[in-house]
């Protein structure tokens, strides 16, 4: 067989190999923009992430699947986590639209649940620019355009040796347009069925191939409306759990003060009058939060080629995103770090008397207040990210390729946040006899006006790369070429954030924030040898071995190694075996390492205080060292000759992460070192000892939870996918089917307890399902396709009731499915239009006790309901 022959065949084998792997939530692998390429240049080496080496074989040792660009169009999505989100293989904590309360507008990949910083994302095999708000340390998803996206292949391995730092639960990377002939231009609208979250997308697309190289140029414009919590009947008030089951509640920092006094006073001033606090007298801080957040974006970019001479080309990207978004919720809870003394005017002091009789002259009480007549608390961002590639890349008489690149990434944000108060201020009046905080008319009108201010942060981030390479075939051994790759890259990472002065200085009711600024650089060398061992023997048809070494040297914590070993075994033709050992790493980012201490409200259940919000501070830690991990993958590939177009894979992995940067769930530490009756417990244990806990007066519940290398971090499960592509009935069929299986997921606190979160949904850090499923089917005839999806989330158990169910009113959620159909027609060969509906059920998100916001997890569940959109396309 001709050389030209098994080349040819080898790319098609890779092909149907990547289908198998492909993720079926609305992306379904659709080879045939690859493969047309690769049968057009059958003889040219493809790059395949997750390696440096390039090849003609996509088959490695590691799993990979692939989005096109198609299937993302096909789910409606007008930024690319719409679609990373929904893979089986993601989990956790993901920011999303739905995310009111602490996401800043970001959107983020978590693969495997290991979080966002544990995934790497690249575009065209290069590191993306860390952004988004403040000292970011992770990828905002909305700084990629959607709409010059060919494609997103998705390592599900670890992979620090041929690409460094963060690659520990995979490898995201993003490959745009390069090659683009003629002008595409694309708008689409879409809405909820309740007539809210209204999102308009416009895109164009322009390029020219010419004799010395080629030009890409895109812009995308996105607008995001926003939907309320108060429209939705499971998210409309804050729901809480009685001794009659559950009953819509909402904070004790209530409307018209909340007063707790020193003799067992506890008032309230809802309606102007003081009485007795009840339940009634709750505030629903729902009604004026958001549920899903409103988002202008703008997005830019190019790319280009030109050939310098028959062996040299110059390479260019660039990119600039431009984000306006907003996030609104409750006014805000103030209340008073010291106990203000009552001094009734009745008794010669200053004060109202409407405090009598419950209060007494002289006591002292606590005062906490919902500042509605201030107006809900308005949070904004503004980032702008660029990004800029440039460098040159050329080929030997021998063959070997090399390339040389600059990699320039810059990242600013300003965030504001309107309608807060300085009562530090409002304080220093009390105590100077000027400001009655128990007369109602003082938290009104001019009275309160002084004491309003609006919070301005700024924050950014900076990423320099330069870097070399070389690669190409070393040796012909009996099995085949030997191929390596190797190369130097320098990177420096700096960020910075800078709050408000009021902020900084605690003067704003919530804790002080503190800046950051810092910044790290690191050299790194790596080499990686692709090595065909065995070849046409029986039971032997293809044994290749892979390897890979970096050392790298920090500047904040010195130098190490990290190394990869890959083998694939191509037992006869249908089938291959694969598996993988690696080492992998993550080096602390400039936020963990010199991040400020600020205040995070988390959610939490806890029978000392009937407040469902802990004040949690944060921040980093200068002592941090890298985390270090074991990973082991082991499948198979299964494409029976029987059965034309169909292909099967089952994949293992085991990810054991030591030295773990993270932070304990807060749940977990509120019940750890608080007793039912709000007494310290524990106290000899280090968690509990670092974590400074308290309870006020009020029943709010604080402590320290900061970040530390507290332990291990052990995660392993099965992927399962199966690819079929068909004809019948006179059409096109293409079925998927993505299956994720959770074995464990174990992490470890500072005294070395374990912390199991396999089937459990939290409060703060997303959830963990023991199952989820994919499945989609698309038939397509001449001129149109329809296709249909169904996602399936396994039913879980409560974090928050691990220890006592009995105790809550739901402490599991059941499985759900969602099902999105969507379907596109070719009016000619210039117009097509397509639509769908996602969430065709309309299936709501489900209560359970412990949520996270919205009475539900918005990391993990729909909250928008059915939702419509259509789309209409003209390319020239």
């Amino acid at each position: 067989m001709s050389s030209l022959s098994l080349t040819a065949k080898a790319i098609r084998r890779g092909f149907l190999t990547i289908a198998a792997t492909t993720v079926a939530t609305g992306s379904v692998f659709s080879g045939s923009v690859i493969a047309e390429e690769a049968q057009a240049e059958k003889v040219e080496r493809i790059a395949v992430t997750g390696s440096r080496i390039k090849r003609t074989d996509m088959e490695t040792a590691s799993p990979v699947s692939v989005i096109d660009a198609s299937a993302i169009i096909a789910s409606g999505a007008t930024s690319i986590d719409d679609v990373l989100q929904k893979m089986t293989s993601s989990g956790g904590a993901m920011t999303n639209a739905a995310v009111n309360n602490g996401s800043g507008g970001n959107a983020r990949v978590n693969l495997r649940g290991l979080g966002s910083n544990r995934t790497l994302v690249l575009v065209n095999g290069r590191r993306m620019i860390a952004s988004g708000t403040g000292a970011a340390s992770s990828v905002d998803l909305n700084t990629i355009p959607v709409s010059m996206i060919q494609r997103v292949e998705v390592l599900k391995d670890g992979a620090s040796a041929v690409y460094g730092t963060d690659a520990i639960a995979g490898v995201v990377n993003v490959i745009l347009k390069r090659d683009f002939d003629g002008l595409e231009m694309n708008v689409q609208t879409g809405m909820s069925g309740q007539g809210d979250a209204e999102e308009t997308s416009l895109d164009f697309t322009v390029g020219n191939t010419f004799d010395k190289g080629n030009v890409v140029i895109n812009a995308q414009y996105t607008k995001r409306g926003d939907a309320s919590q108060a429209d939705r009947d499971f998210s409309e008030c804050p729901i809480a759990e009685g001794a009659d089951g559950l009953y819509c509640a909402g904070s004790s920092y209530s409307e018209g003060g909340h007063i707790w006094g020193a003799n067992g006073a506890d008032l309230s001033g809802r309606g102007g009058e003081y009485h007795e606090f009840t339940d009634a007298d709750r505030y629903n801080y729902s009604a004026s939060s958001f549920l899903s957040t409103p988002m202008e974006r703008l997005n830019l970019s190019m790319a280009g080629t030109y050939e310098l001479s028959d062996s040299i080309m110059f390479f260019s990207e660039a990119m600039y995103s431009k984000r306006w978004s907003d996030q609104q919720m409750a006014p805000q809870p103030i209340w008073n770090s010291e106990s203000w003394e009552y001094q009734p005017i009745s008794a010669g002091g200053w004060m109202t008397d409407d405090l009598l009789p419950w209060v007494e002259d002289g006591e002292l009480v606590d005062y906490g207040r919902r500042m509605v007549e201030s107006g809900s608390r308005d949070f904004s961002q503004v980032v702008d990210t660029i990004r800029l590639v440039v460098g040159l890349e050329g080929e030997f008489d021998n063959g070997w390729t090399w390339d040389a690149s600059y990699n320039k990434g810059k990242n600013d944000s300003v965030d504001t946040l309107a309608n807060l108060h300085n009562i530090g201020s409002i304080n220093d009046a009390v105590q100077a006899e000027e400001f009655d905080p128990f007369l109602q008319s003082s938290w009104m009108g001019d009275s309160i006006a002084p004491f309003v201010y609006t919070e301005v942060n700024a924050g950014g981030s900076e990423l320099d790369i330069a870097a070399l390479s070389l690669s190409g075939d070393i040796v012909d051994l009996p099995a085949g070429t030997m191929g390596f790759a190797a190369g130097y890259e320098f990177r420096k990472e700096s960020a910075y954030f800078t709050p408000d002065s009021l902020t900084a200085q605690g003067l704003a009711n919530d804790p002080r924030v503190e800046a950051t600024s810092g910044e790290f650089d690191v050299n790194e060398l790596y080499v990686e040898l692709a090595i065909p061992l065995i070849s046409d023997v029986m039971l032997l048809e293809q044994v290749d071995l892979s390897a890979a070494v970096r050392y790298f040297d920090y500047s904040t914590f010195g130098d190490d190694t990290t190394w990869k070993l890959g083998l694939t075994w191509r037992v006869f033709d249908d089938l291959m075996i694969r598996g993988g050992q690696s080492t992998a790493f993550r080096a602390p980012t400039v936020s963990e390492l010199f991040g400020g201490k600020s205040p995070s409200f988390d959610q939490i259940v806890h029978p000392a205080t009937d407040q469902t919000q802990a004040e949690v501070t944060v921040g980093g830690n200068p002592d941090l060292t890298p985390e270090e991990a074991d990973i082991t993958t082991l499948g198979l590939v299964y494409s029976p000759s029987f059965v034309e177009g169909l292909s099967l894979t089952v994949d293992y992995y085991d990810i054991a992460i030591s030295n773990t940067i993270t932070s304990v769930d807060s749940n977990y530490i509120a019940n750890q070192c608080l007793d039912e009756n709000g007494m310290k417990i524990n106290e000899g244990t280090a968690l509990c000892q670092s974590s400074n806990i308290e309870i006020d007066n009020t029943g709010r519940i604080s402590f320290d939870n900061g970040l530390q290398n507290i332990g291990e971090t052990n995660t392993s499960g099965f992927d399962i996918n199966v690819a079929y592509t068909f004809e019948g009935l006179g059409l096109d069929w293409k079925a998927g089917l993505d299956t994720s299986i959770l074995d464990t997921y174990e992490e470890y606190d500072q005294d070395g307890n374990v912390i199991d979160y396999k089937g459990y949904i939290t409060g703060g850090v997303g959830a963990y399902a023991e199952l989820k499923t994919n499945f989609n089917l698309t038939a397509a005839g001449d001129d149109w396709s329809a296709t249909y999806e169904a996602r399936y989330i396994d039913g879980m158990d409560s974090f928050a009731c691990k220890d006592d169910p009995s105790d809550c009113y739901a402490p599991s959620v059941d499985s759900i499915v969602y099902h999105d159909i969507s379907a596109s027609y070719d009016i000619n060969e210039t117009v097509r239009l397509s639509g769908g509906v996602n969430n065709v059920l309309d299936e709501e998100p489900p209560y359970y006790s412990g949520n996270n916001d919205s009475n539900t997890d918005p990391y993990t569940y729909d909250v928008l309901g059915r939702y419509f959109f259509v789309r209409a396309s003209v390319k020239f």
